[in-house]
């Protein structure tokens, strides 16, 4: 095996050009003996690159040259009758893609313009997107209610287990404690003025009409939505979904029709149970910190609060349970081929599941206000 003889490089100054002669084997055992020395040239002039003592060279010592000539002034280039060389430099200077120089990033006002009219079209068109997956989604529901025996009930059932009675404790327990803080809060403000007795209406009231649905909501929006999407964003990465397509199965079918029904059907029975645990912890707090027994709090509640605010809640908890499982298994079939587009779509159909809820919460208030309910 021949020995690898030394790289190096000398200048030669001749007016206004420069002369760079190569010598030795520049390969990648060798190159990394000149690679700062290079890079730390600095030429005024145009430069010719001698490459006629090149003994030996790879594609490493290639490149490195082809990056001397791309640092040198316009109108630097080869010279020498080593073809080889020449040959070997020519081609990977014509597969290189340099890195172009970064950006300065413009602070004015035209750019802050560009900047929010980009963000907006981009708002427009998750809106518009959200709006043709809902109307297809809607169809493919309908169609599938119309034709129960197409309706895959083991997939549903295991979703309203998995959704729903699995998510039934934590949700309970978090009204629970909600509904004593909301009495604590009451009978803290309601003392002062010996009304402490109204902490029974305020825990009905805010119980029934709003923290009981929202509650769920928010639940189901932080752990529904992101298992949902992670589950169906991995089948996308793994081509699962492109299988399906393959036999003649559709997404929609499979994958989304069912986490709808179920949703459906166990939002109304979570707000229920998420409604009584809140009440529950309103009991505690008035037993332990107002003396009102709990046979006297659940008469005065069932005397003073009427029936229809309990209907009131429970009729919101359908759209959030379609909203947020439509939201989820919209980001879930978004999902790329990379783990990262599976982190990035997770984080979207959370903080969006979230946002739906408030948003959705607000639109009833005001609706049902204006028609007196």
């Amino acid at each position: 095996m021949p020995v690898a003889t030394v790289p190096g490089f000398a200048l030669e100054e001749s007016g206004e050009r420069t002369i760079l002669r190569l010598t030795g084997d520049w390969t990648v055992m060798t190159i990394h003996l000149l690679d700062e020395d290079l890079a730390g040239l600095k030429h005024d002039h145009t430069v010719l690159l001698d490459v006629s003592g090149l003994t030996r060279i790879d594609t490493a010592g290639a490149f490195l040259i082809d990056r001397t000539l791309r640092a040198a002034p316009e109108g630097s280039g080869l010279t020498g009758t080593n073809d080889v060389a020449r040959n070997l430099i020519d081609q990977v200077h014509a597969v290189s893609d340099p890195t172009p120089p970064a950006k300065a990033v413009d602070h004015g006002f035209v750019a802050l313009l560009e900047r929010t009219g980009r963000g907006f079209v981009g708002v427009m068109s998750e809106i518009f997107q959200t709006l043709a997956f809902l109307g297809e989604t809607i169809v493919t529901t309908l169609r599938l209610v119309m034709q129960p025996w197409k309706l895959r009930w083991t997939s549903i059932v295991a979703v309203m287990e998995e959704a729903g009675l699995d998510a039934m404790p934590i949700i309970a327990f978090l009204s629970f404690f909600v509904g004593m803080v909301v009495a604590y809060i009451g009978a803290t403000t309601l003392r002062d003025f010996d009304l402490e007795i109204y902490t029974v209406e305020l825990i009905g009231y805010s119980m029934l009409r709003e923290f009981g649905v929202v509650l769920t909501g928010i639940v189901l929006a932080g752990r529904t939505n992101s298992s949902f999407t992670a589950q169906i964003g991995t089948m996308k990465m793994r081509q699962e979904i492109d299988a399906m397509q393959t036999l003649g199965l559709k997404p929609m079918d499979i994958l989304v029709a069912p986490r709808i029904i179920a949703l459906l059907l166990m939002t109304p029975a979570l707000t229920f149970v998420a409604t009584l645990a809140g009440i529950a912890g309103g009991v505690v707090v008035g037993w332990s910190s107002l003396d009102i027994n709990p046979g006297v709090f659940l008469d005065r509640l069932r005397n003073a609060v009427p029936l229809e605010h309990f209907w009131v809640g429970l009729s919101k908890a359908p759209v959030f349970g379609f909203v947020v499982t439509l939201i989820a298994c919209r980001q879930g079939l978004n999902v790329g081929g990379s783990v990262q587009s599976l982190g990035n779509a997770t984080t979207t159909s959370v903080v969006q599941g979230l946002f739906a809820v408030i948003v959705l919460d607000a639109i009833f208030a005001i609706l049902y206000m204006e028609l007196g309910i």
